[in-house]
């Protein structure tokens, strides 16, 4: 077999006809949609790095900040992200907001967070308030009632199980001394990195789509998405828009909304900065990632192909952000997924199997350039851990592999979304909540 993979890839090289069929298959893909968009992102990181040479490293206001910490399962361990919260080094007034959905069935979530109290209040600018929400009704709600009591003029909603670093609340403080910005991503990272290949390689997806892609595309005003783990906001825009709407993929769904007074405020922006930085747990199992990514893609598909599909409009979004809906959710994330899930199958249904393998053997020789190049910039000009991060480029062989397996399982996430409507089937709130929304 390996032999006659090995003829068939000369062949293909040696062909006029036959990589004459490989350009022509090949080309669509990469110079109309994934080409353009990977060179504008590292366009964007080279933007990034010759603005961080005249950025002020200067604090030039003291905001008080409320963090809502929303907390559900993770008993003990939400301890570590109050305490990271209490250690920041940010001199202004700190409110930690947590809010203990179900309490009464996460009593050890509930005592973890009442075991806080002492400590942060004994500790200068930092104040803890406890809200235990007996009856569950998801992170929407917990993100709400947070929002009532708020008294600060930033607004961060974090997960219970995510830690930051101690310098988080002051780098994502510094990005409101322009006041046309309204919201900052935070960059999470993977804190269990280490655990396992499957965590490695997450690990490295968080770094090329968040660390480094989010990175080259604030550059251009065109953040895709404000994760739910680690949003801040001002909290007039989030008052504005009346908070976070019911159902999943919350996320995505006020970042959608945020958006759509981008048309008439033509100066207002979502950024991300890199050294805003959480660290978060991710699935130990490819299994358990599979499972994961079923619920996020379908959720997306929820909100932008079906709950939002009449506002995607570059009169509500700007053209800039109507443009990148439509490339980066619309066609990678939604339409991409299929067209590889079944463009695979018809090679593999139309042309003998040692060429459909040596043409996408091909495929993965470019892909691993791409990524190297891609992730050597990263490395160079946005990484802050150069020691840490370095480890990453032994895995970028392996990482076209589980790219191409994420994308058909995309596909599936998305046909169960249709069928099945998966989204009112979410560990995020219970179902009696779900089934409010409109879809």
């Amino acid at each position: 077999m390996i032999d006659s993979i090995y003829l068939a890839f000369i062949n293909i090289i040696t062909s006029h006809n036959s990589f004459l069929t490989f350009i022509l298959m090949f080309t669509p893909f990469i110079v109309f949609f994934e080409g353009p968009l990977q060179l504008i992102t590292m366009i964007g990181i080279f933007r990034f790095a010759k603005q961080q040479l005249a950025q002020s490293d200067l604090l030039t206001q003291l905001p008080h900040v409320s963090c809502c910490i929303t907390c559900y399962s993770e008993g003990k361990s939400v301890i570590n992200t109050i305490k990271s919260l209490t250690f920041q080094t940010y001199p202004g007034l700190i409110e930690i907001i947590a809010v203990v959905d179900g309490a009464l069935q996460n009593k050890d979530t509930l005592l973890a967070v009442q075991s806080c109290k002492e400590f942060v209040e004994n500790t200068t600018n930092r104040k803890l308030l406890i809200i235990p929400k007996w009856q569950r009704g998801g992170r929407v709600s917990s993100l709400n009632a947070a929002l009532k009591i708020a008294c600060g003029e930033i607004f961060m909603a974090l997960d219970g199980d995510t830690s930051f670093d101690n310098n988080m609340v002051v780098n994502a403080v510094k990005q409101f001394n322009n006041d046309n910005i309204i919201a900052v991503a935070g960059n999470l990272r993977v804190r269990n990195a280490s655990k396992s290949l499957a965590t490695r390689l997450q690990a490295l997806e968080y770094i090329l789509s968040i660390s480094a892609g989010k990175t080259g595309l604030s550059a251009f005003g065109i953040v895709n998405n404000i994760s739910g783990a680690f949003g801040v906001f001002r909290k007039k825009i989030l008052d504005l828009i009346g908070g976070w709407d019911t159902g999943t993929a919350e996320d995505l769904d006020i970042t959608t909304r945020i958006k759509q007074y981008f048309g008439r405020n033509k100066n207002w922006k979502i950024v991300f900065d890199p050294y805003v930085i959480g660290h978060t747990d991710v699935p130990e199992t490819f299994l358990g990632y599979f499972k994961q990514r079923l619920r996020w893609e379908g959720d997306l598909f929820y909100l932008i192909g079906r709950k939002y599909l009449d506002n995607i409009r570059p009169r509500l979004l700007n053209w800039a952000n109507y443009i990148s809906t439509i490339i980066i959710t619309y066609f990678m994330q939604i339409i991409l997924p299929f067209v590889i899930t079944f463009y695979t199958i018809y090679l593999f249904y139309t042309l003998p199997s040692a060429y459909v393998l040596a043409l996408y053997f091909m495929v993965y020789l470019f892909y691993v350039f791409v990524l190297f190049t891609y992730f050597l910039l990263y490395w160079l000009l946005v990484s802050d851990r150069l020691n840490e991060d370095i480890i990453y480029f032994l895995y970028i062989p392996l990482f076209p592999f589980f790219a191409f397996f994420s994308r058909i399982n995309a596909a599936l996430a998305i046909t169960h979304s249709v069928i099945n409507k998966s989204h009112l089937d979410s560990s995020m709130a219970p179902w009696w909540v779900l089934k409010k929304g409109k879809f």
